[in-house]
């Protein structure tokens, strides 16, 4: 793929071919054939909000289990696969041949083959019939040709060694030998069971994933991603280098709408790359800024990537949870880029826009300050409305709010109406201006409610990340299908028949556009199930514990760079969700076991956010950087040197996993009080914004290289203030293991329990290593740790582990039964590492001074 032959930019019609064949599939094919694939694509949306919703449960109808629903979200994934996708790049686009036809039928009958003879197989558990086999083999085979369509040959070839490992396990060498598995034990396992295919992978996609990424589809196409980049228009255009801080901030509002990097970088920097380049920024730099800006919207909270999903089942915490431990690294990250971009400003001294309506100064700053302060009044208001109605209406609360939401939405369009719809502005255009922030925002206030209903649901009612994302698609799917038929009727036309007429053609365009999105998504998940089902069936978790050893030589910095190396090689061939899961099968236990017997407890999260951060870096980084290639044809400049500038500029996002695996505080874990909070988001911020300035080489004017040398340690000072207090004072002090219960007692809420264990593993070696286990709601110490999945028997001064409860926090964490606890952790009395910000803030101060004075002179860095 490339930007074009004569480096121009591309067209309209070319960009949304490439995000057709990255995203939807390169098939346009007409007549009966497009109404099919059509009728096909709705038929899944449809079918996907009726499983999610309570609706099943409340009328008795078409009740599934996990199981089934998985199996008929792969029929669905294979069957478009086959018709959406062409085997070739000589392929007809225009009609579907009759062996795709074929693969579609049979692919999706060997998918669905689960809910299709659920009850036989339930029957005969772990005897499977030869045309169980059959139907295995069939669907195996055609899966990994629908994934070299929709994914590319570079995932296939994954699979296929890891299938080849399956049956070559014997000849392999003694570090990752085992004993092998039959061809009817290996289909069994993979097809037939939740271990391989229709494992969690597949689960998370075919739950959740979905209606998240239908919830962005739908809101989209009501025009909320139009709003919210005029939003950031009106908002940033005027700053010094505004087009570009519109890039960053609108493309951390369209993380809500899209969960792809490359749709992102289209819809977004089809408006915002010509734009800065009329500013003075290069091409080059332009897309570089595009690209930053849109890979990190899979990042950023509430709705991140589809991997950040899959992390709920494989470290057990609830989406909200991750919703908070992802909060501070996404916002500092996008702060930083907002940086970069106002330092790139400076050293090319670009020019503001100019504004559509020019105020007085007093004037412009009353109508901000009444402007946000009002916003926020609103914001609290409508919490506390909220919280007030639950507690005075109780069970009538829901229709209560039911009815206020209609209300607002009703007033949010009256409003709306008087004023004429939002247009995307012409960003070719040399006379663009920009308009005031409320002259926009009036005419969209109802795509903020979908956004509320969502983050309320998640953030306080604590729902499953399912539910909460079927109420939010079903509020947009009534703004798709009314808003249109509303407006009209208040300016007093006569076609609100039309614009409902519209408005059900734009619910099932976006429906369409929903499932044709997510085929990449449930192929990548179910291939994925082939690689965790050759894990569970080889053994070969514990193998890589030892492998990786070897090659670490238990070296957990190594470790990690080996990890980001394998993200970032494996993301240049197989997309972030698959990435994800391969590695965090792989890896992240090894990890956690491997630091906990370096002595360095780990949290699991931290580790988890290690490997999502660095899938997702992987859009980024040539050679095959989608994203940037994205940015490049919209750009018209050589991709590669798009991509490694970008890589440049994603700098900021590739230093903060190594941060928050040894300070746990950035991801808001062991935070002791509401100002210790204060202190590390403000310092954390402080902190990235330095190496971003070091980095660059450009601080309050060009820095010295010994300046820049300085910014990055005290960068490092500020994000690791316990390297330096650890040489000075020891952090823990060692306490019974028989006090355990009263230590896990006195825990606060989300507490972690450090504990030293020693035993023997399975394979015969002593390991004593150091384990992090989190414990959840406070209470009585022995029902904490029950809770958590630990039975303890006590032997002496120690404690021995009993029997761990499978999935529990205990078992992920990496506790056995049959160790012993020897001692627990506990912080040590010692100065505060905090203290260490003075004397870095002190070396800052220095160097502040140094370059104000520079600047003041006009004199050059030497």
């Amino acid at each position: 793929m490339t930007a074009s032959p004569t480096n121009r930019p591309a067209t309209e019609q070319e960009l949304q071919d490439l995000v057709k064949e990255a995203d939807l599939g390169g098939r346009d094919p007409r007549g009966m054939v497009a109404r099919i694939i059509l009728v096909v694509a709705v038929a899944w949306s449809a079918f996907q909000v009726w499983y999610a919703s309570p609706l099943p449960f409340l009328l008795g109808v078409f009740i599934l289990n996990d199981t089934e629903a998985r199996a008929i979200h792969l029929g669905f994934s294979v069957f478009l696969a086959f018709t959406c996708y062409p085997a070739f790049k000589r392929s007809p686009r225009s009609y579907i041949p009759l062996f795709d036809w074929i693969f579609a039928l049979a692919g999706a009958f060997a998918a669905s083959y689960l809910f299709l003879l659920y009850r036989d197989l339930a029957l005969r558990p772990g005897q499977p019939t030869w045309y169980d086999l059959v139907a295995s083999g069939i669907g195996l085979l055609l899966l990994l040709e629908a994934t070299r369509r929709s994914l590319g040959p570079p995932m296939v070839v994954v699979a296929a060694v890891f299938i080849a490992f399956t049956f070559t396990g014997p000849w392999m060498p003694d570090v990752i030998q085992h004993k092998g598995a039959s061809l009817t034990k290996f289909l069994q396992h993979q097809w037939l069971t939740t271990e391989g295919v229709f494992g969690v992978a597949l689960g998370v996609s075919a739950g959740f994933v979905f209606l998240f990424v239908l919830f962005g589809s739908l809101l989209e196409k009501a025009g909320g991603g139009n709003w919210m980049m005029q939003i950031s228009v009106a908002l940033l255009g005027h700053l010094r280098g505004g087009p570009a801080k519109v890039a960053v901030v609108s493309s951390a509002l369209n993380g809500v709408v899209s969960g792809s990097s490359v749709s992102n970088v289209v819809s977004g920097g089809i408006f915002t790359i010509p734009m800065m380049k009329r500013t003075g920024l290069s091409g080059v730099k332009a897309g570089a800024i595009e690209t930053a800006s849109s890979v990190n919207g899979q990042i950023m909270p509430p709705v991140m990537g589809a991997a950040a999903f899959l992390m709920t089942e494989y470290v057990g915490l609830p989406y909200s949870d991750i919703v908070k431990h992802a909060f501070l690294p996404a916002v500092i990250s996008y702060i930083a880029l907002f940086y970069i971009v106002d330092l790139e400003a400076q050293m090319i001294n670009a020019k503001p826009l100019e504004r559509a309506v020019t105020r007085p100064r007093g004037e412009f700053w009353l109508r901000q300050l009444l402007g946000w302060s009002g916003t926020v009044a609103f914001i609290c208001g409508l919490y506390y409305a909220v919280l007030g109605i639950q507690t005075l209406f109780g069970a009538a609360a829901p229709w209560l709010l039911f009815i206020g939401g209609i209300g607002l939405y009703l007033v949010s369009l009256w409003y709306a109406a008087k004023f004429p719809d939002l247009e995307l502005d012409d960003a070719s255009n040399p006379n663009i201006k920009i308009p005031e922030a409320w002259a926009v925002a009036r005419t969209g206030l109802h795509f903020t409610l979908p956004i509320i209903v969502l983050l309320w649901c998640l953030m306080v009612e604590e729902m499953s990340p399912g539910l909460s994302a079927f109420w939010a698609t079903a509020s947009v799917m009534a703004i798709v299908v009314t808003q249109r038929p509303i407006i009209v009727a208040f300016r007093g036309s006569r076609e609100i028949v039309a614009a409902l007429k519209q408005g059900l053609a734009d619910l099932v365009d976006g429906f369409n556009l929903g499932a044709r999105n997510m085929i990449g998504i449930g192929i990548a998940t179910a291939t994925a199930g082939i690689i965790v089902g050759t894990v569970t069936l080889t053994g070969m978790g514990l193998m890589m514990t030892d492998f990786v050893e070897f090659l670490s030589g238990g070296n957990v910095m190594i470790m990690l760079f080996l990890t980001a190396f394998i993200c970032l090689i494996l993301g240049m061939g197989i997309p972030t969700t698959a990435n994800y899961i391969l590695v965090a099968t792989l890896m992240a236990p090894v990890i956690v076991e491997l630091g906990a017997q370096a002595g360095l407890a780990i949290p699991l999260i931290a580790v988890h956010m290690f490997v999502f951060y660095f899938g997702i870096m992987a859009d980024v980084t040539p050679p095959v950087g989608l994203a940037s290639f994205a940015a490049a044809a919209i750009s018209g400049e050589d991709p590669i040197k798009t991509g490694l500038q970008g890589t440049i500029y994603s700098m900021r996002t590739a230093v903060l996993p190594f941060v928050f695996i040894f300070n746990p505080q950035l991801l808001l874990i062991d935070i002791g009080s509401t100002g210790e909070a204060i202190l590390v988001v403000v310092i954390s911020t402080v902190a990235i914004l330095l190496f971003a300035a070091g980095t660059m080489g450009w601080f309050l004017t060009k820095s010295k290289l010994w300046e820049s040398a300085l910014l990055l340690l005290i960068c490092f000072a500020m994000f690791r203030p316990g390297f330096f207090m650890d040489k000075l004072y020891d952090p823990y002090v060692q306490a019974p293991a028989a006090q355990v219960y009263d230590i896990a007692t006195r825990l606060p809420e989300d507490g972690r329990l450090l504990l030293v264990v020693a035993g023997t593993t399975l394979e015969g070696e002593d390991v004593t290593k150091t384990i992090s286990l989190p414990l959840a709601a406070p209470g009585e110490g022995r029902k904490r740790l029950a809770d958590a999945g630990l039975t303890l028997a006590r032997m002496g001064d120690k404690m021995q582990i009993g029997a761990i409860k499978f999935g529990s926090a205990a078992k992920r964490v990496g506790l056995e039964g049959g160790f012993t606890i020897e001692h627990v952790l506990l912080p040590a009395e010692r100065p505060s590492k905090h203290l260490v910000y003075l004397p870095a803030l002190a070396l800052l101060s220095l160097i502040v001074l140094l370059q104000l004075r520079r600047r003041k002179l006009g004199q050059p860095a030497a």
